[in-house]
């Protein structure tokens, strides 16, 4: 018998340790959209995009989270050798190819990611947290260099350090920051020592 949707979502979110808030703003909804989806019944049903989307990052099959199972094409992606800190930076001269992986088609098409321009790289500590943990997978979409002053994740390098980050710009002003709250706020002038390599557009994340 095929688990309840609510059901098989709350055991995966207890099972990897995350919270529906940090999940909604991965599927850029309200912060209570999941816990009132699982706990309350609303919305009756997710949306196909966002069971898409947590499919992905749980690396569960939809039908888990209440969809159909239609043959599924895909699409390769680069990985890269290199790993973005999300905690105290490591120097990165070059991107190293390390493989391809394959993407659902379908997937990079809502997120409006081409595969030539995505690459996966992974994430290292924990000055993001909740939403992105050590270790996850990000999916960047290195065509999107774009920031606006509504804060988006990105992967950028500063002084040569790559890194994952929430970046804003009021005026030509970058504001930087971090989801955990220990860790500081920083501004700079656009453009000074700080180069977008591309927003975070997708996160996969391993059971523990």
């Amino acid at each position: 018998m095929t688990p309840d949707p609510r059901t098989r979502l709350a055991a995966l979110v207890a099972e990897h340790g995350q919270s529906y808030t940090a999940l909604s703003r991965m599927l850029r909804r309200n912060d209570a959209y999941l816990q009132q989806y699982v706990k309350r019944g609303t919305p009756r049903v997710l949306a196909e995009s966002d069971r898409r989307r947590l499919a992905a990052f749980f690396r569960v099959d939809e039908t888990e989270l209440g969809g159909h199972s239609p043959a599924v094409k895909t699409t390769t992606v680069r990985r890269l050798d290199v790993e973005a800190s999300a905690g105290p930076g490591a120097l990165v001269e070059e991107d190293r190819a390390l493989g391809a992986i394959h993407f659902d088609t379908r997937l990079l098409a809502q997120l409006g990611v081409r595969a030539e321009d995505a690459a996966e790289i992974r994430a290292r500590g924990t000055s993001m947290a909740p939403l992105i943990q050590d270790g996850d997978l990000m999916l960047v979409d290195q065509r999107d260099r774009r920031v606006q002053d509504q804060a988006a994740v990105f992967v950028i390098r500063l002084d040569g350090v790559l890194m994952v980050k929430r970046v804003a710009r009021v005026g030509t002003i970058l504001h930087i920051t971090s989801d955990n709250p220990d860790a500081p706020t920083v501004a700079y002038q656009a453009g000074d020592r700080i180069d977008i390599v591309g927003r975070v557009v997708w996160l996969s994340r391993a059971l523990r």
